[in-house]
């Protein structure tokens, strides 16, 4: 009698793991974090320097789409590859790349959406990024941008960034940001 309902449950048991595959219940699972090795999380503080260079016959910045009349940014993509370093000079130490784009968003101020990642080419965060989009209000003294993810020592970022104009070419278009970071990163 034990042995037969033993068969009985495990028929049970079998036509219910039958029943319930692929209707999409278990696609997701909760898992323990330290099993990713996500132990206690930092805030870690940094401060680079973006140069946006669009002049010369190298530029670090380059036009896509030009804006959609020549009184507004508006409508403009710019794809970029900027040098990020220790110092307001672009011939100070480097430290990675900003690489995305940025748009003129803004059709009655100077905003632009900024999509881009910065990736770092130095010390402990060599090959780690930190991803940032949101929107710059270009003219306005300090802009504050969310950091969305990252990856390397990076991994499951956020925070924000605050960036500051230290220079300005009108004629060129070239500038020097200073961002500061704050990343709360595990």
């Amino acid at each position: 009698m034990a042995k037969l309902t033993l068969i009985i449950v495990s028929q049970i048991l079998l036509l219910a793991a039958v029943v319930s595959a692929g209707t999409g219940v278990d696609f997701a699972k909760t898992i323990d974090k330290k099993l990713l090795g996500l132990r206690k999380e930092k805030l870690t503080h940094f401060r680079v320097y973006w140069h946006d260079i669009l002049s010369g016959s190298n530029p670090s910045s380059v036009v896509i789409r030009p804006p959609v009349s020549n009184s507004s940014f508006f409508g403009s993509v710019t794809a970029i590859d900027n040098r990020l370093t220790t110092e307001v000079s672009v011939n100070s130490t480097l430290v990675g790349q900003a690489q995305g784009v940025y748009t003129g968003a803004g059709q009655r101020d100077a905003s632009a959406l900024m999509v881009m990642n910065f990736a770092f080419k130095t010390g402990k965060y060599n090959g780690s990024t930190i991803s940032i989009l949101g929107r710059n209000a270009i003219l306005t003294k300090v802009r504050e941008m969310p950091v969305i993810g990252g990856s390397g020592l990076f991994r499951f970022a956020r925070g924000y960034v605050e960036a500051r104009t230290m220079w300005f070419d009108q004629k060129s278009g070239d500038a020097t940001v200073e961002y500061n970071c704050y990343v709360l990163h595990y």
